[in-house]
């Protein structure tokens, strides 16, 4: 049976396989043969992935790792402290940005594929001990096409002195190192004398010469006349052939030199050169036009068109020209030439639009009318002074002009939060689309704000802005605006926030007197003078919604009118190109073509030898803002520990049992005839009002725990995707143990895979086991604890979330369980979120913990514990009142 594998590359840097669904798929003995490698530690994996060598198909992440063990392997070949030495920082650049899209994308960069190298280098140190082989008979046992790779070199020179015959051609072997560490090298007939007496390892020399020969024919030729073992006067033709056959012979095991002077191993080529946006355009968007100018280039300088019609016309080959050789290739040339002239007349006759442009800056060619050369061997485009210096401000925030929303901001950026705005104030005033997908804690929120405010002190009349977000977040932005931006007019178009009478007469006009309007995107689908109003700036939060281009959701968004739209996510967006399609095609419609033209375009790149996404990642980059928290540069800004409320709804029936036990409430204190009976009357019921706020089947005691039935299981499982998403790991603290196991099966839903958990029925004696377990394994996500049993005394310093699932309404008590995670040895930042159910008690109580401090003091007891039980009757029911508007979610 086939296996589903997938490459993940984790937080710190590490590499595992994963069996997955909906991704290519791998023969089973494969597969198996991997997965045992790669448990071993991901350099065994590597090394064994590498030495394996060309063979079977494997997808694009797979082949992508596969590709970089074997430069490992090929310098093996030579000797082991060869491979020692990872690729330069130049190479590992490139490869990063060759990189196809994968899980943990977000994490690959040149200090990570140098660590790999370094792990690879230590496994094959540890196999090469334990087995007791030599690393020649290691390397054959993995694939013999690795035999004695690197010996025999192949030479070819210049001989300017005939001009007959003006190369010439040697072949070589390296008998040994000189002194400074230099090969030194003999003609190939040495190795006949020097090994005469050792006819085997002669024949071991001779056999990458031997395997090249059985696929190319001239040279098959040479060797079985025994010209091999002699200098050979060779003509332009043949130096031409030798070139088109050096990966054949490179592949065999040969190694090439080529001419000194000549650069990159290659002869001077003409390349058709062309820029695009050197002025200005005169309107902004997508659709400015921007100008175009090719012309074709030898080495920099171009070149006449005498000289350019003597190349076309030239035979096949290798030319002199301008005192240097020249590789000739008039049809390809002719053909990047058409492409280029094809570009031309569409830039005079209709003009470039952005988007076409940036299809061929990056070389992405996506069904456009005129796309970048299928060759760029022989052509490239590169963007004018206009267009370069746009792109370097959409690549580099802190490039991008200053937009300060001044003291209408009632909070302080952080440097990156200040680059992030510009950012996002520079795209939308040239009408471009953008997606700011920062880690969960980084504030995108605050970003937006602040972006909203400059935009209406640069135009004041520029009309309202749109924001679409999950119904759980409504109140969340409504609060966040009231407490940052509080000089924005900002309405919220829900069910819950507006009678059904005011939300059926909405209309354009309604809309034109505030700064903001925030609404869900199932709300969306019902009202329709959402479409029919012209936005300022169309906002996404969660933007993951639209992911699905052909859900109803999708096309009501993509269908607002607005002179800019911005997608907020704090989930990658790069593991899944069909849904950054659909994102790029809300944000800069067109950019990324079609969708069927997209996914030819993604087949391409799959398909090229080798695979590279280099321009993908060039045409989406400018457009997406990713920082992580793992990043320290942004660590050096960010506080160590940053709490946020986790705001929840009810679901009906989550209120209905609410209502009846405040109702009941309010007759038992009426009945209650001595001060101990109320009080207990009093903790009894609000102990009720938390396990009704959490589920009602932990009230109900049911044992369904529907995750629909409760607005908290909504939104853990909503962070909980984020988190999954990140390859992070969270801490879930209830003060509950019956409701533990129900959260285990929530989260592994989410993860995909199981967690821990921790309770006061927990032997102590298996408690160490579990802690050692969540800090060193990396395949656990998740780990629930009980807060009394797992709030002090453990160190969980591999989470990065803490989720406070009930609130314990001791802040003492909820730091100390937060301190699992943000305690000595924690690398990262820790973001808290504190579960509050809207329009209930839990609101009220963090209102009075969080924002009025100085009032609270007045109720508070000892250890910070708020004595509820101490208030007189009104107090404790205008504190447990059901606000049913702020309470209730959409349904």
């Amino acid at each position: 049976m086939p296996a589903t594998l997938m490459p993940v590359l984790t937080p710190h840097g590490a590499l595992r396989l994963e069996r997955r669904e909906g991704e290519s798929q791998v023969d089973d003995e494969v597969a198996a043969r991997l997965e045992a490698h790669f448990a071993r530690g991901d350099g065994h994996g590597l090394l064994h992935l590498g030495l394996a060598g060309p063979g079977a198909d494997l997808p694009p992440s797979l082949a992508y790792w596969r590709a970089y063990a074997m430069r490992f392997g090929r310098l093996l070949c030579a000797s082991s402290e060869a491979a020692e030495e990872p690729p330069s920082a130049e190479a590992l650049a490139e490869l990063v940005v060759a990189a196809p899209p994968m899980p943990g994308g977000e994490y690959l960069n040149a200090q990570t594929l140098k660590t790999l190298w370094g792990r690879m280098a230590e496994a094959l140190r540890a196999e090469l001990a334990a087995s007791g082989a030599s690393l020649r008979d290691f390397m054959i046992a993995e694939d013999r096409r690795w035999r004695l790779v690197g010996r025999v070199h192949l030479n070819l020179a210049e001989n300017r002195r005939d001009p007959d015959f003006p190369f010439a051609f040697m072949a070589t072997y390296a008998a040994s190192l000189a002194e400074h560490g230099a090969l030194r090298h003999a003609p190939l007939a040495q190795a006949l004398r020097d090994f005469a007496d050792d006819k085997r390892k002669l024949l071991e020399l001779l056999e990458p010469v031997s395997h090249a020969a059985e696929r190319l024919d001239w040279l098959k030729e040479i060797v079985d006349g025994g010209e091999i073992f002699h200098p050979l006067r060779w003509t332009p033709k043949d130096a031409l052939r030798f070139l088109e056959s050096v990966e054949t012979m490179e592949a065999s095991g040969l190694v090439v030199r080529m001419p000194a002077s000549w650069r990159m191993n290659r002869p001077s080529r003409p390349e058709v050169e062309a820029t695009i946006g050197s002025n200005a355009p005169s309107r902004v968007g997508v659709e400015q036009m921007l100008d175009f100018d090719m012309r074709v280039t030898l080495d920099g300088e171009t070149l006449t068109a005498e000289e350019i019609g003597s190349l076309l016309a030239a035979t096949d080959g290798l030319a002199l020209l301008r005192g240097k050789w020249v590789e000739i290739d008039s049809e390809r040339l002719k053909t990047t030439l058409e492409r280029f002239e094809a570009v031309e007349k569409l830039a005079d006759a209709e003009g470039l639009n952005f988007a076409q442009a940036m299809r061929l800056v990056a070389g992405a060619d996506i069904g456009a009318k005129a796309g970048a050369p299928a060759d760029t061997k022989w052509g490239h485009i590169d963007a004018g002074p206009w267009l370069a210096e746009t792109l370097r401000a959409c690549r580099d925030p802190q490039a991008a002009a200053e937009a300060d929303p001044g003291a209408a901001l009632k909070a302080e950026l952080r440097p990156y939060q200040k680059a992030g705005v510009q950012w996002l104030a520079f795209l939308t005033r040239l009408q471009l689309g953008a997606c700011l997908a920062d880690d969960m804690g980084l504030g995108k929120t605050i970003q937006l704000l602040a972006l909203l405010l400059t935009a209406k002190q640069r135009a004041p009349g520029g009309g309202p802005s749109i924001l679409v977000a999950p119904a759980s977040l409504l109140a969340n932005w409504a609060s966040e605006a009231a407490r940052f931006a509080p000089s924005l007019r900002v309405v919220v178009v829900h069910p819950a926030f507006m009678p059904a009478a005011e939300l059926k007469r909405a209309t354009a006009e309604s809309f034109s007197a505030a700064d903001l309007i925030v609404t869900s995107y199932a709300t969306l689908l019902r009202i329709n003078a959402f479409a029919e109003t012209k936005w300022r700036l169309v906002v996404l939060d969660e933007a993951q919604a639209i992911k699905n281009p052909n859900a109803k959701q999708t096309r009501a968004v993509k269908a607002l009118r607005g002179q800019a739209r911005i997608a907020l996510t704090g989930t990658p967006i790069e593991n899944n190109l069909r849904d950054l399609w659909s994102i790029f095609d809300f944000i800069n419609p067109g950019l990324l073509g079609t969708s069927k033209a997209f996914a030819d375009f993604v087949k391409r790149l799959a398909s090229s030898d080798p695979p590279s996404y280099a321009p993908l990642k060039k045409l989406a980059a400018p457009y997406i803002l990713r920082r992580l928290k793992t990043d320290r540069s942004v660590i050096a800004d960010l506080p160590d520990k940053t709490e946020v409320a986790a705001y929840c709804a009810l679901s009906k029936t989550q209120a209905i049992l609410y209502e009846a036990a405040v109702a009941e409430l309010e007759k038992r204190l009426e009945q209650a005839d001595d001060d101990i009976a109320r009080r207990g009357l009093v903790l009894s019921m609000l102990m009720r009002l938390k396990q009704i706020c959490n589920h009602p089947s932990q009230w109900l005691a049911d044992g369904a725990y529907d995750p629909a039935q409760s607005g908290k299981f909504a939104r853990l499982a909503e962070i909980a995707e984020t988190v999954a998403g990140r390859q992070e790991k969270l801490l879930v603290f209830t003060q509950f143990k019956e409701i533990i196991s129900p959260l285990e099966h929530l989260l592994a839903s989410v993860f995909g895979r199981s967690g821990l958990a921790l309770h006061g029925g927990t032997a102590v004696g298996k408690r160490k086991d579990l802690v050692k377990k969540f800090q060193e394994d990396e395949t656990v996500p998740f780990f629930v604890l009980s807060l009394k049993a797992g709030g002090s005394g453990l160190t969980l310093t591999a989470a990065s979330h803490v989720a406070h699932f009930d609130r314990w309404w001791n802040p003492s008590v909820e730091n100390q369980a937060t301190d699992r995670a943000f305690r000595i040895g924690q690398k990262r930042n820790v973001l808290v979120h504190k579960f509050v159910c809207r329009g209930t008690i839990e609101e009220r109580i963090d209102a009075l913990i969080e924002s009025k401090r100085q009032l609270a003091q007045d109720v508070l007891g000892g250890g910070q514990e708020i004595d509820l039980a101490g208030m007189n009757d009104r107090d404790i029911l205008a504190l447990v009142r059901l606000d049913l508007d702020a309470a209730m979610k959409e349904t």
